[in-house]
């Protein structure tokens, strides 16, 4: 709960020690049982207060003209449900269940649908299907704990979590034959939830036996640079026992899932279990391994889902329809056994009286034997279920913990959705799949395979973390902020899907490509160029794909660009042997490829991959899955060389434009139909923002620097070149600069600018730069010379229309706020110094803005404990033009820290981004952990929770330990390599450059390029 605390404290350490006792810390110091030193802790018994939604003023209302705005957009809205379908941005619906700050780890790896989990242990935020986002916890789905001791004297059963849960309920019915009566009888006192993401840590300090130590370590296959295991959807929940008593105890662990995706899908009937025994052995403990038995329950009805419950001998399957046409998903309950723990299953249980065994009943069971039947394994495939009926499961472990002893219990959880359908009718294969097949039955696999590989899966993570971890110069809080904020690559919508392998036909194609090259030299500027050959346009569809695609498969849509998906092509260097090319050919496309990847602007923006917000969360893909990185701004380059010809009505203006202009770059890749049916918003025209293609271009660049690949700059060069001339239009004074028009016409849009502005300007003197360092890495110097000559008369005429001395005015206009402080003013500047570019300007004039965003835009603000403000005007007091300019920007926070890290202010990068912290994830704080939003305000109300720009947290590690490839560059300025010849004049737009890339291999055939030869 918020207190003024906020305001006035620092906390510096947050040790395990404070939240559990030391004595129980030591008892759990074997196979990664206790939690870690740095993470983010709750006493399970912490109030989880409502969070409160931010509220448009009636000025702001005014000059937004929300009035006309909002009849637009519930007219969008209903359109669009009139169709089946979500409208990407619709504040007019509310989720029956009110945000609250519950949240914890998601479970799983990226792109394969998420499902997150409460600190306090409820399974919720599920989201199985594209763009859906069922927040409501499923409360039948709990662990639960039976102990009773030799004697008989003492027994203790409790679902492991606190019972005062808003899930359940306020009333208890005497005769209740569901969920409420179980024993719900955990206070939380002393409970505690550690997380540290992709794992999380309950310990439960004599939580309900006082004699029995038990700690619950979450753990999900988030590996970076793991291309298999970080697609996986599994978890694995393993519990250590230890028994601090005189007397043995008998502890039997208890797992139950509900056959639901969230929501009221539990109910559309038609579900179906079905036990079974699973013949796969664990390798890796084959000494004491037994046989997995399985339980399989189904839904059958027109969304399949399927539930596993693995357990060393058996495992439940639930599969059925998830409704609405949905593809099937199944899910998977496991449970490891041993030579001293002993599973059992109950296939079939429901929460009314007319069940055949009713959730009181299947409880009683536990609390009297501790088991179930083993004849439960060979009951069979169950009737299915009726609608408005629930279908459970439950997979029981059960083992004795001697006086002092200790025991492992292992479960699992996975589940296997393994198509992909969006609204308008496209259909994919997840990344799994590649790996594990396409049968919602995967399930089962995966969940053994948790079981068996997770301890790898830790040492791979602890391997990652611990460098950040144990350097004594970072902030505390920032060590597992920074970790506990990559939950949105998991929970954030993210859909990571399978590229098919190109077809026989294009493989022989491009055999034939590498003998024809066989003896050609490549230059690039001395560097060896990694070519690949080949393309995926016109693939041929096969039952993987409903839809064949391709950028050109809409009548209205010209593209030109023939690639359309990810290059899988052979490298080709001067020196490389063309029979070992070809040789290792088919290993190269495997290797190669790693599917393409989306993830949602936020849960309540559905837009996929917004590009305007990418450019500050993209850092952490960087860092972490740099290939994914690159496969992103590859669909944005093949992007910007298509246009769509249909119609879009945009609804600020109420004017009409098309989808999209080619040379533009999309706002977002879409949202019903991504990659074919581009820009979702429809708010403004986006081919107008002026922001867009400066930000393609410096982060084209930044991966380019960073990662060295010549292949990938090669591939999307031309992209690059016809964002830069695209925006030559927005130069209407001929001074280099582009302008604003008097709209919103940027990443802030509800924030208008006029003339040149500091956020927007900074950015294109940031792209001039980055474009013609480029274009002299890839040997086209025309356009080196051109983007060297703007940014000459550019850069003077910026500082001259908005230096005023210690910061650069939020624009050239001459409205109330035009000399506004904005703290994102050098975004551009961050970019440049993020890859290895010169300064944009004088050292002094950098840090002297820095300095001014620090002490106004952060400081004065609640002390620097909220982040920075976006906007502050001179005299201290906070820009109120507009609701986004009143507004604290979690990820600008980050940016701006990470942008003082790399001018040299690395105290005040910490003190700024510690406002995020305080305001967001402290225990004082306003409850967004793990729920991140967009913006709050200075009263702590947010706008967009679980949003994708506070990713941008990886841009301040990402200036503390820059790349290798960037820190070895040669120091020399690049800029001052280039030399201008006596030409001048604008781009020019007729010229691509290839011939001067490829000057001997005559062209590229199906590459990125159109080449003209």
């Amino acid at each position: 709960m918020v207190s003024g605390n906020i305001f006035h404290c620092r906390k510096n350490s947050w040790p395990p020690e404070e939240y559990i006792n030391k004595a129980t810390l030591q008892l759990f110091d074997f196979d990664s049982a206790a939690p870690p030193e740095q993470a983010w802790r709750r006493r399970l018994n912490s109030h989880a207060n409502l969070l409160k939604e931010f509220s448009v003023t009636f000025m702001e209302a005014i000059k937004m003209a929300s009035v006309r705005l909002g009849i637009r957009i519930w007219s969008y809205v209903r359109e669009e449900a009139s169709h089946g379908r979500k409208a990407p941005i619709d504040p007019f619906t509310r989720e029956s269940c009110k945000p609250s700050a519950t949240q914890g780890v998601p479970l799983g790896g990226m792109g394969s649908g998420s499902i997150s989990r409460g600190f306090r242990g409820e399974f919720r935020q599920w989201q199985i299907i594209p763009g859906l986002c069922e927040a409501s916890p499923v409360m039948a789905n709990q662990f639960s704990i039976f102990v009773s001791r030799d004697g008989g004297n003492k027994s203790f059963a409790s679902v492991l979590a606190p019972g005062q849960h808003e899930g359940l309920g306020s009333h208890k019915k005497a005769d209740d034959q569901g969920i409420s009566s179980w024993g719900w009888n955990l206070n939380g006192q002393h409970s505690t939830y550690h997380a540290l993401f992709p794992r999380a840590w309950t310990v439960y300090d004599g939580e309900p036996d006082p004699e029995l130590k038990v700690s619950c370590r979450q753990i999900s296959p988030f590996i970076p640079h793991n291309y298999r295991e970080s697609s996986l959807p599994a978890a694995v929940f393993v519990y250590t026992l230890v028994n601090t008593g005189k007397e043995r105890a008998k502890v039997s662990l208890l797992f139950t899932w509900a056959n639901s995706i969230g929501g009221n899908s539990h109910l559309t009937g038609g579900h179906v279990n079905e036990p079974f025994i699973s013949k796969h052995y664990l390798d890796s403990f084959l000494y004491f391994q037994k046989p997995f038995p399985f339980t399989e329950l189904k839904m059958e009805s027109p969304e399949y889902f399927y539930i596993t419950s693995k357990l060393s001998n058996l495992i439940a399957i639930y599969d059925g329809w998830t409704g609405k046409g949905n593809p099937p998903v199944t899910f998977a309950i496991a449970a490891c056994e041993t030579q001293n723990v002993s599973v059992s299953v109950l296939p079939k249980f429901g929460l009314s009286e007319k069940s055949s065994t009713t959730a009181k009943g299947m409880w009683c069971k536990m609390v009297q034997d501790g088991q179930f039947d083993r004849e439960n394994f060979s009951s069979g495939a169950s009737m299915p279920s009726s609608p408005g009926e629930t279908l459970c499961a439950a997979v029981s472990a059960s083992t004795w913990v001697e006086p002092h002893g200790k025991c492992t219990v292992a479960f699992s959880l996975a589940w296997s959705s393994p198509k992909v359908k969006f609204s308008k009718g496209s259909t994919f294969h997840r990344r799994y799949t590649k790996f594990y097949g396409t049968s919602e039955r995967a399930a089962k696999d995966l969940a053994h395979d948790a079981l068996t590989q997770y301890k790898r899966w830790e040492e791979d993570i602890e391997k990652w973390q611990n460098p950040i971890l144990q350097d004594e110069s970072l902030p505390e809080w920032y060590k597992f902020t920074l970790f506990n904020e990559l939950y949105f690559l998991v929970a954030g919508g993210t859909i990571w899907i399978d590229s098919p392998l190109p077809s026989s036909n294009m493989r022989n194609k491009s055999r034939d490509q590498v003998k024809e090259l066989e003896n050609t030299e490549v230059k690039v500027t001395e560097a060896k160029v990694s070519r690949r050959q080949g393309a995926d346009a016109g693939r041929t569809t096969d039952s993987t794909y409903d839809v064949e695609y391709t950028t050109d498969s809409a009548s209205d849509v010209d593209c030109m660009v023939d690639g359309v998906d990810e290059k899988h092509r052979g490298d080709l260097s001067q020196e490389s042997d063309a029979s070992v090319t070809l040789a290792m050919m088919d290993q190269q496309y495997d290797r190669d490829d790693v599917g393409r990847f989306l993830y949602l602007e936020g849960v309540e923006y559905i837009m996929w991959c917004t590009y305007d917000v990418h450019f500050y969360a993209s850092f952490a893909l960087l860092e972490l899955f740099p290939r994914i990185e690159l496969n992103i701004q590859r669909d944005f380059a093949k992007a910007v060389l298509c246009e769509d010809g249909r119609k879009v009505k945009f609804l600020a203006e109420g004017n009409c434009g098309i989808r999209k202009v080619r040379g533009a770059v999309p706002h977002d890749l879409g949202t019903h139909d991504p990659w074919r049916e581009m820009n979702a918003y429809n708010i403004h025209d986006t081919s107008k923002w002026k922001d867009l293609n400066p930000k393609f271009v410096l982060q084209v660049y930044r991966d380019f620097a960073a990662t060295g690949d010549m292949s990938f700059g090669v591939d999307v060069w031309p992209a690059v070149r016809a964002a830069m001339e695209y925006m030559e239009q927005f130069d209407r004074d001929g001074d280099g600069l582009i302008e604003n028009d008097g709209f919103p016409d940027q990443t802030y849009d509800t924030w208008t600018v006029h003339g040149v502005s500091a956020y927007c300007g900074c950015l294109w003197l940031a792209a001039l730069q980055a474009a013609a360092a480029m274009a002299l890495q890839l040997g086209d110097r025309d356009f080196a010379e051109t983007c060297k000559r703007k940014f000459l008369k550019a850069k003077p005429a910026f500082e001259q229309k908005l230096w005023n001395g210690s910061y650069f005015n939020y624009d050239s206009g001459s409205s109330s706020n035009s000399k506004s402080i904005q703290a994102d003013q050098l975004a551009g500047q961050w970019y440049t110094a993020s890859s290895g570019l010169p300064p944009l300007f004088d050292e002094s004039k950098i840090k002297s803005a820095l300095r001014k965003v620090y002490d106004f835009n952060v400081m004065k603000v609640k002390g620097g404990k909220m982040g920075a403000v976006n906007g502050m005007h001179p005299n201290g007091k906070v820009d109120e033009t507009c609701m986004q300019s009143r507004e604290i920007w979690t990820g600008v926070t980050y940016g701006v820290a990470s942008t003082m890290i790399l001018a040299g202010m690395e105290e005040e990068a910490f003190a700024t981004a510690e406002g995020i912290f305080q305001a967001g994830w402290s225990e004082d704080g306003y409850g967004y952990w793990f729920q991140t939003p967009e913006a709050w305000t200075m009263d702590g109300h947010y706008r967009s929770l679980i949003y994708m720009r506070p990713l941008s947290i990886w841009g301040m590690q990402y200036a503390l330990t820059l790349p290798k490839a960037i820190l070895d560059a040669p120091k020399i300025n690049i800029m001052d390599r280039i030399h201008l010849s006596p030409l001048n004049g604008g781009f020019p737009h007729n010229e691509t450059g290839v011939r001067k890339i490829a000057n001997k291999a005559k062209c590229f055939g199906n590459s990125v390029f159109h080449c003209a030869c």
